[in-house]
């Protein structure tokens, strides 16, 4: 075979039937063409072969990239609908391009905020270059794609609208969903050694030779199209269809046509051979695959979870400002009772000192309340992707309504209680454990929620399978010990034409001189010291699999016997700060009119204050910790479902006493 043939050998695993079918078809189209034109030495020209071969490729070699994003879009989202429906029973879309209107933009927009470049606000707002157009490589933004109203004024968001904004403008989101298609996109492509595949190559040549004392001048077209096939088996198909035209463009000018069609078939019949061996890159590319959904659920849980949280604590440091500057009152109201019992000689002149010095102190804690809070406020609204200079508020109501749920868990529990009277001092001691009395929904028990957990959490589910892919990496490594059997055969029809053999006459397409070849290989297993090697260490990557299961399997025992643990200690810590808070306003209220009396220091009035202070604070901050833990435990237990678009869903069960 010359340089325009498709070799066999050098092709094997790159072939189609179809392709043969289509050379059969441009045939006998030929054939009808010039019947009855009495040419003994050919069956017929094959004049028609090179029109269609050209309009083949202006066909295939025109599409724009958009159309072949849209190709690739279409087949990730099919991948991906498939592996959820496989993996949850469920399916939803996962979109990677960024909006046209996105909340930050609006914001930046609306509140005229200042931001240095057009890319801070999309990437459809980025000016055409001599480097990039929007219209070439972004679709149409969709109708309505402005779908966030106006934000001139403050955004005070709820709980459930910051998960919504966190999932569509999170950049951290966005990562975690362009790594997900990105791994769609990744199993196509090694889908796709198994596909039919079709490969054209035009090209034209301008030459000029010595001929004695003149030159001659030539000019050849040559096309090139084949396909290929590579079947789960292992055996590889492939087929050619090679057009030359050549023509002398001095002296006589002849022309020629050149016609070459070849196929070639490899079958590996020992190593390298069947299904399971064959066709395991893919399979492990669908195993990733569904591994990666898995991790995304996964991670769309720890991903609300952390943005509740962080949502809390900004609300828990806006209370804290609340309280701040409630104490910071107080202080200055009993300074100026101070100020007038030292006028009147009741108190004396020190005792003013000191209590205009806990007012500083009240101020100066006041004012660092304040910035903690606008601190926490800006890192939140960043977490978001939002700008954080945008006037964002976020809603007290949320955590007015957990102080409420929390109150169920503190009514009627006194953790010393002496109001049934107080037994003597030297009287033995006996200490309450505390009990599942006032246990909130979620406090289960142990080994029903370790269950649960077992079950539903999508990294054991992944860990599970990882055994499987080193078992199987096992086989495929045991399989490259055996010796290698291939069976390869060739058929080549036609011959080719160039500017040297321009004056012959226009190529045949002879079925009777085609001519054929078959090769049976043989590779004795005598030298394997790498396959050997690898081998062995895929039994250790296998027995570290199983170990790394046991892990995962210990670390969510590990983890839901601690997120029980934590829901006890912050119900406990309602129940403490609760009944602290309580006592700590009853010394405030009496020590204040003690001292209107004369029958107190200030330094009793003062601690009391800053003990109601440190009370509330420590309040507030159990009921966020029993929320926060009874989040962690049903993301630890699989239980929470978080949509892509932010929305969760809490399915509470039934307690087992």
């Amino acid at each position: 075979m010359n340089g325009t043939d498709r070799s066999v050998l050098g092709t094997a695993g790159r072939g189609d039937t179809a392709l043969a079918g289509s050379v059969c078809l441009g045939t006998e189209l030929s054939r009808r063409r010039c019947r009855g034109q009495g040419d003994a030495r050919r069956d017929c020209p094959a004049g028609l072969i090179p029109a269609l071969a050209l309009a083949l490729f202006v066909a295939v070699g025109c599409r724009s990239p958009s159309g072949w994003r849209r190709q690739a879009d279409e087949a990730a989202a099919g991948i991906l609908r498939s592996t959820q429906e496989r993996a949850l029973g469920r399916t939803e879309p996962i979109t990677v391009d960024s909006p046209a209107d996105s909340l930050r933009r609006r914001l930046l927009l609306d509140q005229s905020l200042p931001h240095a470049s057009p890319a801070s606000q999309s990437l459809r707002d980025c000016p055409d270059t001599a480097f990039w157009s929007q219209s070439r490589h972004l679709p149409p933004p969709p109708d309505g794609a402005s779908v966030v109203s106006s934000v001139s004024g403050p955004l005070r968001l709820t709980l459930l609208e910051a998960l919504q904004v966190a999932a569509r403008n999170s950049r951290e989101f966005q990562d975690a969903k362009d790594r997900l298609f990105r791994t769609a996109l990744a199993l196509d492509l090694e889908a796709d050694d198994f596909r039919n595949t079709f490969a054209g190559v035009l090209s034209g040549r301008l030459q000029s030779d010595p001929l004695g004392s003149d030159r001659r001048y030539g000019s050849s077209t040559h096309g090139d199209l084949s396909g290929s096939r590579r079947f789960r088996n292992g055996t590889e198909l492939s087929a050619a269809i090679a057009v030359d035209l050549a023509r002398v463009l001095s002296q006589e000018g002849a022309s020629a046509l050149g016609l070459l069609g070849d196929a070639s078939i490899s079958v590996p019949l020992l190593r390298g051979s069947g299904a399971a061996i064959v066709g395991e890159p893919l399979r492990q590319a669908e195993r990733d695959m569904l591994y990666a959904v898995y991790d995304f659920e996964q991670y769309k849980r720890e991903f609300a979870v952390r943005i509740a949280s962080d949502y809390l604590g900004v609300l828990l440091t806006l209370r804290r400002v609340e309280n701040a500057e409630e104490n910071y009152r107080r202080k200055i109201t009993s300074t100026r009772r101070m100020r007038r019992l030292a006028d009147s000689g009741r108190q004396q002149e020190y005792q003013f000192d000191q209590s205009v010095q806990d007012e500083l102190r009240a101020r100066e804690g006041w004012v660092q309340a304040q910035s903690t809070y606008q601190t926490n406020l800006d890192r939140f609204k960043v977490t978001l992707g939002l700008p954080p200079d945008a006037s964002v508020e976020l809603s007290e109501a949320d955590l007015d309504a957990l102080r409420q749920e929390a109150e169920g868990l503190s009514q009627g529990a006194e953790v010393a209680d002496y109001s049934s009277g107080v037994p003597p001092a030297d009287a033995p001691v006996t200490l309450q454990p505390p009990t599942r009395e006032h246990a909130g929904p979620w406090e289960l028990d142990e080994a029903r929620a370790i269950a649960l957990g077992l079950e539903h959490r999508p990294d054991l589910r992944v860990a599970q399978g990882r055994v499987e892919d080193a078992q199987r990496a096992v086989m495929v490594a045991a399989d490259a010990l055996r010796a290698e059997l291939t069976l390869l055969g060739t058929a080549r029809i036609g011959e080719s034409r160039s500017i040297a053999s321009a004056a012959q006459a226009d190529a045949a397409w002879r079925t009777a001189e085609a001519s054929y070849a078959a090769l049976l290989t043989l590779d004795l297993p005598i030298e394997r010291t790498r396959e050997r090697n690898q081998y062995r260490n895929s039994l250790i990557a296998l027995e570290q699999s199983v170990r790394s299961y046991q892990a995962a399997e210990d670390t969510v025992k590990l983890d839901v016997r601690q997120r029980l643990r934590a829901l006890l200690l912050a119900r406990e810590g309602v129940v403490i700060q609760a009944q602290a808070v309580r006592l700590a306003e009853r010394r405030v209220r009496s020590t204040d009119l003690f001292l209107q009396a004369g029958r107190m220091a200030v330094r009793d009035v003062l601690e009391a204050q800053d003990d109601l202070l440190a009370a509330q604070n420590s309040l507030s901050s159990a009921v966020v910790s029993y929320r926060e833990a009874e989040w962690e435990l049903q993301r630890d237990l699989g239980l929470l479902e978080v949509g892509v678009d932010g929305l969760w869903k809490e399915v509470r069960p039934e307690r087992s006493e």
